[in-house]
This record gives C-alpha cells, sequence and structure tokens, in this order.
C-alpha cells in the first residue's frame, strides 16, 4: 500500500472513531472496528487519577497502545509535541504535566479529531495547548523549537517512518528527546500471519521489526536509542481474530509468541546538533 493510500485509509477510519465518540459510542481502531478485537492494547493504559481529570471523550477516543505522557518524565515549562494527537488525551495530561509556563502541541490530520480534541480541551479548560491540522511527516513547527515529542501507537501507521523521524529529530531543541509508544515486531514471523496480527494489534499493517526501529532512529540522527517492552501479545488474546481469519489459533501459537509487542522508545537529539542531518 502506498503512502497516500494508507493516509486516506488512516483519516477515513479515525475520522469515523471521532464521529462514533462525539455519538457517544466507544471508538476503537476507527471505523467500527470491534471492541473486542482491540481491546488488548487499548485497555487499561491510564491510571484512574489521570482520567478522572479530563472530559469523558478524550479517554473513549484514546486509541494508542501505551501512556508515553507517564513515561516522558516531562518537566514543569517544557514545549510537548503529541505526533498524532487523536481525542487529544496524551496532549491535555502532557499540558498539566509541563504546567503553565510549558506548552503541549497536538498534531493530527484528520478534521473529526482535531474538532473533537478541541472541544475536550475547551470542557478541561487548558489554556497551554494547541491543536495543529498537519501530517507527522510534514510537521508545521520551526526547527528546534520543541524539548520533547510523544506519540501513541501513530508512527507505525505512516508509510514513510524515515521521513517522520527525520521531522521529529528537526523540530527537537538540541538535547530534546522522543518519547514514543508503538507496536513493534521482535523476530521473524510468517507473512500472512504478520499481516493478519498487526491488524488485530495495529489496525493497520505497519509495525516495524525491533531492530528496524533503533537503525532508522539512529539514521535520522538520534542516539541514547532504547527500547523497553510494555505489553507483549499473547495468542490467546487474538485467538478469536485469528480464527475469524482462518488461521488455526493452536497452530499460530508458536510462531507468534513473544514476538508482537507495545513498547516505549526513548531517544535524544544530540547537544550541539543545530537542526538536521
Amino acid at each position: 500500500m502506498s503512502e497516500p493510500n494508507i493516509q486516506e485509509v488512516v483519516k477515513e477510519k479515525y475520522g469515523a472513531a471521532a464521529k462514533q465518540v462525539a455519538e457517544g459510542k466507544t471508538a476503537c481502531c476507527g471505523g467500527g472496528a470491534s471492541l473486542r478485537g482491540c481491546d488488548p492494547i487499548t485497555k487499561n493504559l491510564y491510571g484512574e487519577a489521570e482520567k478522572g481529570s479530563l472530559p469523558a471523550d478524550a479517554v473513549a477516543a484514546s486509541l494508542g497502545c501505551g501512556n508515553p505522557t507517564a513515561l516522558a518524565k516531562l518537566q514543569a515549562g517544557e514545549v510537548v509535541l503529541d505526533l498524532g494527537s487523536g481525542g487529544g488525551i496524551d496532549v491535555l495530561l502532557s499540558a498539566k504535566r509541563v504546567g503553565p509556563t510549558g506548552k503541549a502541541y497536538g498534531l493530527d490530520m484528520t478534521d473529526e479529531m482535531l474538532a473533537l480534541a478541541r472541544e475536550n480541551q475547551r470542557k478541561a479548560g487548558v489554556q497551554n495547548v494547541e491543536f495543529l491540522k498537519g501530517a507527522i511527516e510534514n510537521i508545521p513547527l520551526p526547527d528546534n523549537s520543541v524539548d520533547v515529542i510523544i506519540s501513541n501507537c501513530v508512527i507505525n501507521l505512516s508509510g514513510d517512518k524515515d521521513r517522520v523521524l527525520r521531522e521529529a529529530f528537526r523540530v527537537l531543541k538540541p538535547g530534546g528527546r522522543l518519547a514514543v509508544s508503538d507496536v513493534v515486531l521482535r523476530g521473524e514471523v510468517p507473512a500472512e500471519i504478520r499481516k493478519s496480527m498487526e491488524l488485530w494489534v495495529g489496525c493497520i499493517a505497519g509495525a516495524l521489526q525491533e531492530t528496524e526501529y533503533k537503525q532508522k532512529l539512529d539514521a535520522a540522527g538520534f542516539d541514547a536509542i532504547e527500547v523497553e517492552p510494555t505489553r507483549v501479545y499473547q495468542v490467546e488474546e487474538a485467538r478469536e481474530f485469528l480464527q475469524a481469519a482462518g488461521f488455526d489459533a493452536d497452530k499460530v501459537g508458536p510462531e507468534v509468541k513473544d514476538k508482537f509487542m507495545s513498547a516505549f522508545l526513548r531517544a535524544t537529539k544530540p547537544v550541539g546538533t543545530d537542526c538536521c542531518n
């Protein structure tokens, strides 16, 4: 699938998810996908205190695979950018962490999600937030303008991950850090199973091998690269999905065991780097 097609599919699915939330329904993977199919990656990511401090629609529209705001160790006064901000949950949480002297940007290409996020910002009464329309492959911010970039299960949806990481590197200040949650693959699995499992885990195929992700971060200019698994998906969680796709879950099990996971990826833009490679 080419990049433009991927973008259109993502926009369609996540636009539909935003509409579902706006209509009072629970979103999952966009486009009315079964809640049962995606529950393993979207449940139990946020503490009750975090959820209780936000509008219900911000929580309902969360389609990520991690909680990057909790893992990024945000500091008061920092400028944060969330790539693929959706309904705004991570942006609003980040804004609270960086405080009134800091700022949180959310970047999304889907009009419906941006409208939902801005409404959630209004309901939350948070002032130090700005939601921007654009693609994560072409970030509409100046060079060296952001302290921290977060993202929640979005980079895997891009058809040009190298460009996303180069753009992230460009807008980070020297010494700035990337702290993203994403779905990654560890080891080899048969192509047909990989495609089906990615559709289940990430909603749209695109997860990178762990080693490939590290290589791409390095090529973009980052250092201090770390990959920390936060959840390894088990075949039992995907049994019903795999059976519906025509697989024998018992036979597939050994081939996918410990291969698909959500991970927290950290990297730093070296001090002394002016902008880009």
